[in-house]
């Protein structure tokens, strides 16, 4: 057995008996009465057919935060964080910026950025009610007070507002990718954009000129095989200062650009 699947079994087993895993070194002769047992079966089956062990446990760890996810939201990928990291760093030393999470799912992306930016104020919105429930819980379950959580399609909810900073993941696969299939328990809107994955990312290059503020900057994660078709996009919507740096496996993974409105 692999050090991975040894590690997921003992997770199941210790969920099935609702303790934590070090309970099962520290007593490894006891039985499993009836009932755990079908907890154990039935988080097993649940693995088997795909699901993610995050869905499963109702937690993924992103930023060093335990964040809550289901079935309505993405798992949180650990490559996301390179997106964190350019937005922390691009928001100067106590800032008092207006910053905008498009698509926020878990909230993973504005409540990492809402923790290292305290003096900032993070609008999260996300399409699916049921995404954004989660999200909600979270910011909540972290006590942040500098971040809210809309409904709504992009940046239609915040149409009269500006921001200095705009982030978003947004779905990026081709509709006909063969990854989706193993990808198949996470939920496809959020995963799925057109033809060549990028019908998303058109949408948000161009009605983000709209809430930007002058001089503002626009962070996009997307596949490493989009990077020349996104700074292309970018370039043709009045975007400047375009860059795409590499992810830590070293493939392109997030690109910026900045808009001046003057």
């Amino acid at each position: 057995m692999s050090d991975s699947a040894r590690l997921e079994a003992e997770i199941l087993l210790a969920r099935a008996i609702d303790m934590p895993r070090s309970f099962l070194f520290a007593h490894p002769d006891d039985e499993l009465d009836e009932d755990s047992i079908a907890r154990l079966n039935d988080t097993v089956n649940r693995r088997l057919a795909g699901e993610p062990m995050a869905y499963i446990q109702g937690v993924k760890e992103f930023w060093s935060m335990e964040l809550m996810v289901s079935p309505a939201t993405l798992v949180p990928r650990p490559e996301t964080e390179l997106l964190v990291d350019l937005a922390i760093r691009t928001v100067p030393r106590r800032a008092e910026w207006n910053i905008l999470d498009l698509g926020t799912g878990s909230g993973a992306i504005a409540l990492a950025v809402a923790r290292e930016c305290p003096s900032c104020f993070v609008t999260a919105i996300d399409s699916d009610a049921d995404a954004l429930a989660i999200a909600a819980q979270n910011v909540r379950h972290h006590g942040f007070g500098n971040v809210e959580c809309l409904l709504g399609d992009w940046t239609e909810p915040v149409a009269a507002r500006e921001f200095e900073l705009i982030l978003s993941n947004p779905p990026y696969v081709a509709d006909n990718d063969a990854a989706l299939d193993d990808l198949r328990a996470e939920p496809r809107h959020a995963l799925a954009a057109g033809h060549d994955g990028l019908d998303a990312i058109r949408r948000l290059i161009v009605d983000c000129r709209t809430v930007i503020a002058d001089d503002g900057t626009l962070i996009l994660e997307h596949g490493f095989d989009q990077r020349d078709a996104i700074a292309e996009l970018l370039q043709d919507a009045g975007w400047r200062d375009i860059q795409c740096v590499d992810d830590y496996a070293g493939h392109p993974r997030v690109t910026t650009a900045r808009f001046t409105k003057t």
